[in-house]
């Protein structure tokens, strides 16, 4: 098979991981036969630099013309950074909220997944963990409260930010629909979590949620608000299967969940549209403070990978031989510094690794 993947490698420690997850996907190329042809693509803070926006008409259309897209990181730091005192729609992340909407990436998928081998990492007590956990959070990603109007101005004297929180019920279905099917080749179990008891959006999501469900008679599902699911995530991770919200909740639940499980550097992600097209990235930022130091996890970037073959070119034992590797690496003992036993647990038989070890390690077991 010819795979053609759009790449944007992005800013900070983006090139170092995308680098080795193209590594592996290589590595699968040479073992089953596949042929993987990149482009690159400039996104971000990267392409402010080079031609003064984050994200070209051009740029745009070369990521179309490819069957997916590889992502590595995007910005810097808000605080230093000279791309955050740009306006915000020439700021790295408009690019990000640009693809997105050109793209119709409406789905992102986040899985939460605990290794036995990284437990010690994990910051919740050995009871809480128990057995671990294996979740993947569903999060509409083209609407909500990033896309709607918003203003800045002054009103009676004082001066007034609004951000407009629109949800249709089209845009509702089609999320709940994408999260229902998930489920089925999972757990069967969705957990749809909204502010029902605040906002408006959040019973229109709850009412197309529930009709939804009831196309998919297996899956047994439940309503939580979104204050008590972020208590839940600490309190008994292993209850959720499948999370269900909408694009703000997600994008917190989602780094809360990576957190628990270790490490955001463990934490893949894909953003797909209605068709076999998606963009593959890391869950985690662009980590400028130690961007060309070599210390990096590609590990998140490398399962995102994975999940391109998977879910984009339904390459599934291809995925599988990506993810065992990752594993296998893992109960040899190889560790990069963010997922390096914590609070006195021995280290004995793990040996620290740099980010280009660590793909190649994992490339040599695909």
């Amino acid at each position: 098979m010819i795979c053609k993947i759009g790449v944007i490698a992005g800013d900070g420690i983006g090139p170092e991981i995308v680098a080795e997850a193209q590594k592996v996907l290589d590595a699968v190329g040479e073992k089953y036969g596949h042929v993987f042809e990149y482009t690159d693509i400039l996104m971000g803070g990267c392409s402010i630099d080079a031609v003064g926006v984050p994200l070209t008409d051009e740029a745009v259309a070369a990521a179309k013309a490819s069957d997916a897209v590889l992502m590595g990181s995007i910005g810097g730091n808000t605080q230093t950074s000279p791309w955050y005192k740009l306006p915000p729609n020439l700021r790295p992340e408009a690019g990000l909220l640009k693809i997105r909407k050109e793209l119709n990436l409406f789905a992102n998928l986040r899985p939460a997944y605990l290794y036995e081998e990284l437990k010690a990492a994990c910051p919740l007590r050995d009871d809480i963990i128990g057995d671990g956990f294996d979740m993947m959070i569903m999060r509409e990603l083209t609407g909500g409260l990033y896309f709607g109007d918003r203003y800045t101005k002054e009103v009676n004297g004082c001066l007034t930010a609004c951000d407009t929180l629109v949800y249709t019920e089209e845009e509702i279905r089609r999320i709940a629909v994408r999260g229902f099917d998930i489920a089925m080749k999972r757990r069967k179990k969705v957990t749809s979590v909204d502010k029902a008891n605040v906002l408006d959006s959040s019973r229109l999501w709850r009412k197309v949620v529930e009709e939804v469900a009831k196309d998919y008679p297996e899956v047994t599902y439940e309503h939580m608000l979104v204050d008590n699911c972020a208590m839940q995530l600490v309190k008994n991770p292993a209850q959720f299967d499948v999370i269900l919200t909408e694009n703000m909740f997600g994008d917190i639940l989602s780094d809360e969940a990576s957190m628990v499980t270790g490490s955001i550097g463990m934490l893949s992600s894909a953003s797909l549209n209605d068709t076999k097209f998606g963009l593959y990235e890391p869950s985690g930022g662009s980590a400028p403070d130690i961007a060309g130091l070599g210390i990096a996890n590609p590990i998140a970037t490398i399962l995102s990978a994975a999940m391109m073959l998977r879910y984009t070119f339904d390459l599934d034992k291809e995925a599988d031989a990506v993810e065992d590797a990752v594993k296998q690496v893992l109960k040899e003992g190889y560790r990069t510094g963010d997922i390096m036993p914590q609070n006195g647990e021995s280290t004995e038989k793990i040996v620290k690794v740099g980010t280009a070890e660590m793909g190649s390690l994992i490339a040599e077991r695909v």
